[in-house]
């Protein structure tokens, strides 16, 4: 019926196509025009410079920068047989993997707590001083650390001498690094993460806890059998995008606290990246190792993203 309303039109089906299409354009053109300024963003500064990629193959000259001599994987054997290689991916997955094992699950919990708040006003003020730290930049919350975690005159050191124990070095020990990068990093982020899972919690239907307490269910039974359940696709959509990033590290953040005495548990692929690639120069290189961290991102994304399908048939494709 569709092919002889189309052919009884006069159109043929591709013609009828473009017309849907066109239609649809004019229909949503105040939508296109909003999204237009970010879509020229992502295309400029994300798609347009990967023709940059090139250059991980090539040796970069600065008078041919994207016309040098073809090297091919040079690059990457050189990377990869440096013997500072697989200390700094060591750390990126460790650093990485306890954010993950920590940081992952504080705003699920900081979202279900918040729901168990009754006063309306409490619970919003709760929920705004929680998100308040979001908005404080890299360089004053490290700047911050460094003032409560100093070891004459820092916070932390000022209680624990009040019983008993010596100042502790947090910036200076390697055993600190992981501990203060992650919990500052926690504190930082909890308070916006659970915003997407408070929304989720909001469009839980209100019958179903009715009808759960009329079945004698406690809250915390409310919890497990109602509440997880109901957020569990969006738990699994933010965790397989969080497993695609398990390389990636706030390298700003690592810059402003590491040290040459914490070397050893704080140099990760983005701090080394940018001492090989822009201050040694080697930009080459440099293009390598993040052509080779995009590469692997994309498999741990894919693979997550696969196992959610055959686990809990939901995923982000």
């Amino acid at each position: 019926m569709g092919g002889k309303s189309v052919a009884a039109a006069g159109l043929q089906p591709s013609a009828a196509r473009s017309d849907n299409v066109w239609r649809k354009i004019v229909r949503d053109r105040y939508l296109l025009l909003m999204a237009a300024p970010a879509l020229a963003f992502v295309f400029l500064f994300r798609y347009v410079p990967m023709y940059g990629v090139i250059l991980a193959f090539r040796r970069f000259e600065f008078t041919r920068p994207f016309g040098g001599e073809w090297v091919g994987l040079w690059y990457f054997q050189m990377f990869f047989s440096s013997p500072s290689s697989w200390t700094v991916i060591r750390n990126t997955f460790m650093l990485n993997f306890w954010d993950l094992l920590l940081g992952f699950p504080a705003p699920i919990l900081l979202a279900l707590l918040m729901n168990e708040i009754g006063s309306r006003a409490f619970k919003r003020a709760t929920q705004v001083i929680s998100y308040l730290p979001n908005f404080i930049s890299t360089v004053v919350v490290c700047s911050i650390l460094y003032i409560i975690l100093s070891p004459s005159t820092g916070f932390v050191n000022v209680l624990l001498g009040r019983i008993g124990i010596s100042p502790i070095y947090f910036l200076t020990r390697p055993e600190w690094f992981r501990p203060v990068f992650i919990l500052s990093g926690i504190w930082q982020s909890v308070g916006w993460g659970s915003i997407i899972y408070m929304a989720a919690i909001t469009g839980i239907s209100d019958e179903l806890y009715e009808a759960a307490v009329m079945d004698g269910a406690s809250r915390w039974r409310q919890t497990i059998s109602i509440t997880l359940p109901a957020i569990g696709s969006t738990i699994i959509v933010l965790l397989i995008l969080r497993v695609g990033s398990m390389l990636g590290s706030n390298t700003e953040k690592v810059l402003l606290l590491y040290n040459p005495l914490t070397y050893d548990v704080s140099d990760v692929l983005g701090t080394y990246l940018y001492r090989m690639g822009l201050l040694n120069a080697n930009y080459s290189l440099g293009t390598a190792i993040g052509l080779a961290n995009s590469i692997v991102s994309l498999l741990l994304i894919a693979s997550a993203n696969w196992i959610a399908r055959k686990v809990s048939r939901v995923g982000i494709w």
